[in-house]
């Protein structure tokens, strides 16, 4: 499997989500979301689930945009913020409101520790996916070659650090959120492992 070899949805909400996503990340968080998007592709293809790809791209793209400064919430945790900026993205874009709701939950859900296939795919995915990107979880479930190119043409610079950074910040400010709960069991020496960075 090639990185070509990849469905890379080509619609106006991809475009837009994209252009967003470059606005408001820095290199590295824009890096981890197109990444996001192609470890969970990469996966859904080796493991024949079925997914909406547009839907799971808006989500990949946005997911992480409560970190931001421009998005972030004093009130909400940072998945529960992006998921609303993405309602509110995929508003504009025209989606029906069902739709809506599911590019929110998709966020939203990223965070668990475990989104069932059968219930949601796109959330089972991007839940994988940004496992994988930031923990390492199960990358070995990636082909080499893929996880080579992926790597090579989507570099992942300063992401363990910047990542670490944000989520503590979160945490420390949002004991209660799931970022509080990861810091507290570990996150940091788990970014820190992560045999991406080797």
């Amino acid at each position: 499997m090639k990185l070509d070899d990849l469905v890379i949805p080509d619609t106006p909400a991809c475009r837009g989500a994209l252009e967003v996503a470059g606005r408001y990340h820095s290199p590295s968080l824009l890096n981890h979301s197109v990444r996001a998007y192609l470890w969970a592709a990469a996966y859904a293809a080796t493991h024949d689930i079925t997914f909406d790809a547009e839907l799971l791209y808006v989500s990949a793209m946005l997911h992480d945009l409560g970190l931001t400064a421009e998005f972030d919430s004093h009130t909400v945790p940072f998945e529960e913020a992006g998921g609303h900026v993405a309602w509110a993205f995929c508003a504009g874009a025209g989606w029906s409101a069902e739709r809506r709701v599911r590019a929110a939950e998709v966020i939203v859900r990223h965070m668990w520790d475990e989104v069932r296939l059968e219930d949601d795919p796109e959330g089972h995915l991007l839940e994988l996916s940004t496992g994988m990107d930031i923990s390492g979880r199960r990358t070995e479930e990636i082909p080499t070659p893929l996880r080579e190119e992926v790597l090579e043409r989507h570099p992942r610079l300063d992401i363990a650090k910047e990542f670490t950074a944000c989520v503590t910040e979160q945490g420390t400010r949002k004991p209660s959120s799931l970022a509080g709960q990861f810091v507290r069991a570990g996150f940091v020496e788990r970014v820190a492992a992560n045999p991406l960075d080797r």
